[in-house]
């Protein structure tokens, strides 16, 4: 009952609401460019974000090792909540928001982990729960890599 009436709110604010969801303040870069997203025309690119806990700390690991599916899925979640704050930062309210074209993730695995799609769902669930099916359905796409991975 309670996922039918959030997905029944019409702005994305008063879902964030009925989710109990604050987003975290918006970060920094974190490498050699100046911002974390740019516009052109009336589509928004929004660079790279990581799962920062509110200490500051980043989560870090290989999923198949360190890592399990659940932690995963948690990490996903919370990028995505940094994302959406930057995407607030920048056009004022996420209820401005017309439609998310495509997410982009980045999973650092063991070799023999082969779940690294439902790792990205923590960040699509969250799209969805926030956007609903009209603004929030997407296309996405993913790397899976096995050697190191900066920051993470």
């Amino acid at each position: 009952m309670i996922r039918r009436t959030i997905l029944s709110l019409s702005k994305a604010s008063d879902r964030l609401a009925s989710l109990n969801i604050t987003l975290p303040p918006p970060g920094l870069p974190k490498a050699n460019y100046n911002m974390s997203c740019i516009t052109t025309s009336n589509t928004l690119y929004i660079s790279g974000h990581l799962p920062i806990l509110p200490s500051g700390s980043l989560i870090t690991g290989r999923l198949g090792s360190t890592v399990t599916l659940t932690e995963g899925q948690s990490a996903s979640r919370l990028a995505c909540l940094h994302l959406l704050s930057t995407i607030r930062s920048r056009i004022g309210t996420l209820d401005n928001v017309v439609k998310v074209n495509k997410i982009f993730g980045i999973v650092s695995s063991d070799d023999d982990f082969y779940e690294q799609h439902l790792v990205l769902n923590g960040a699509s669930d969250l799209i969805m729960e926030v956007f609903g099916k009209e603004k929030g359905y997407h296309a996405r796409s993913g790397e899976v890599l096995r050697a190191s991975v900066p920051l993470v």
